[in-house]
Parts: C-alpha cells; structure tokens; sequence
C-alpha cells in the first residue's frame, strides 16, 4: 500500500486584516501518498496558494494539523521543494551558479565541492540546460528560466516537488513543452508533486488526482478527481482519449457551473 507522505487534517487559515478577519480555508483534509501528483485548482481567491504555501511551511495553519512524513510542518524544509510562477533567479549569477546555491545550501555539510558541482550539473542536465550553464538570466528566454527553476528545486533531491502556476506566465508551446518534460521528470526521479494551476487541460495530463477547491473566501475542497490514465502520457493520444475528455469535463462542470451557480 503506497506511503502517506502528506497529511492535512481539518485545517483552517485566517488572516487578520485591517477590514476584519479573512477566512482563507476552512477544514480542508488531504492525505497524499508517496509519488503521486496532484492539481489544486480553483477560481481565483479559492486558497490554492495558500493550502501550498501550507504544505511548504511558509505559513502555519491557524487551524487542524498538517504531517509530512508523519512529523508536523514546522517550517521549509529540503525535501520539500518550491517552484514559483516568478522564477525568483538572482540577476547577478549564472545559471550554474543559481542552482549550486541550493545544492550548497542542502550539501555542503557532508560533501566536497566536487561533489555538489556534480550534483549542479546533474539537475541542470535533467531539464537539458547544461549549455546555458554560463549564462546570466537576463540571457535566456523565459522559459528557460523556469527550467534553471526546476532544475534549483530538484537540485535538492527532494521528496516532494511544489508548484505554484510555474508555467502561467508563458506562451502556449512553451508551456507544453515543459509540461512534457515535467512528466519525463517526475517518471526519473519518483518525487512527489503538488502544483497550483488554473489550466484544466494541464491538471489532467499532469495529475493522478485533481483537487478542486471551492469559491472563496472560506474554501475548502469540494470535489476529488482520480485521473486513471497510464502513463507515460503522450498529449497527442490523450486529445482522442475518452476518459481524459471525461475527466475534463467533469472539472468544468465543478467550476463554471456547480461554483458559478453557487456563487450567483
């Protein structure tokens, strides 16, 4: 029976706010196992990003409780890696160097720096950058800035990968093409993941299981989606497969006419 690595048990996060108390989530329970990957989507203000940042240990519940690995979310820590929408680069380093700051930071205790260069050019090579290794941020395109995010966040080998709308500030082709490496990704290294998203096609093809939140404020999860398609996915097949045009549906009928006419 596959590991709970994550558990969320009846948790709620407010926010005090000079107009009063904002409530974000309310009893929101989750148990997600060891190499799965999962969507949370939603509309707007739903608390997609907030039940991630949650899960990171950016912020604490105010709320229930949240296990990883059976211990409490305390705080960040390197098996839980985070990729931004905003790829969050400093201007002044290489790509190279953006991503041997994570591993020196995860490594540098019990490792040479032989070893961690190794280790940086083993992430790199995985979202297939080795030849921008050299370059500052400024000298890439966008999407290969998200990729030198990526490949920042796996440099850590962690356990469970979290992803916040990593490919909605870029153009179409480019968003499908990371996609497709994300899956070849996840398929090497068995991480879990969990990724913010406002794209239903992308929620299916990426996912086991889709996690759909209801309307703010006060959200919590409506609906739970099981994606059973094989993998490995391939886009082209998926557009005449029945069950992910099932699966498809099935979302949009949560979000533009079970929450819209509930928010009506």
């Amino acid at each position: 029976m596959p590991k709970k690595i994550v558990q969320i048990e009846n948790v709620g996060q407010y926010f005090d706010t000079k107009n009063g108390r904002f409530v974000a989530l309310r009893e929101v329970n989750l148990d997600i196992v060891e190499g799965e990957s999962i969507s949370l989507i939603g509309h707007s203000g739903c608390g997609k990003s907030t039940l991630l940042n949650l899960i990171a240990g950016l912020t604490h519940p105010t709320s229930g409780l949240m296990l990883c690995d059976g211990r409490e979310i305390a705080g960040p820590g390197p098996e839980r890696a985070v990729v931004f929408q905003n790829h969050s680069l400093l201007p002044w380093l290489t790509c190279f160097e953006n991503v041997y700051l994570a591993v020196e930071r995860v490594f540098s205790s019990k490792e040479g720096k032989a070893r961690l260069k190794e280790r940086t050019r083993a992430a790199l090579d995985l979202v297939g950058l080795t030849h921008a290794e050299a370059k500052f941020p400024h000298e890439i395109s966008g999407g290969m800035k998200q990729r030198v995010g990526i490949a920042r966040a796996l440099s850590m080998q962690p356990r469970i990968l979290l992803m916040d709308e990593p490919f909605g500030a870029l153009d179409a082709l480019t968003r499908a093409n990371l996609q497709d490496e994300l899956m070849k990704i996840l398929a090497a290294t068995k991480a879990t993941m969990v990724m913010v998203t406002h794209d239903v096609d992308e929620a299916v093809l990426l996912s086991d299981r889709v996690v759909m939140l209801t309307n703010g404020p006060s959200a919590t999860i409506g609906e739970i989606l099981e994606v059973n398609i094989e993998r490995p996915r391939d886009r082209l097949a998926l557009a005449h497969d029945p069950h992910f045009s099932e699966c498809r549906a099935a979302i949009m009928e949560f979000l533009y006419h079970k929450q819209l006419k509930r928010a009506a």
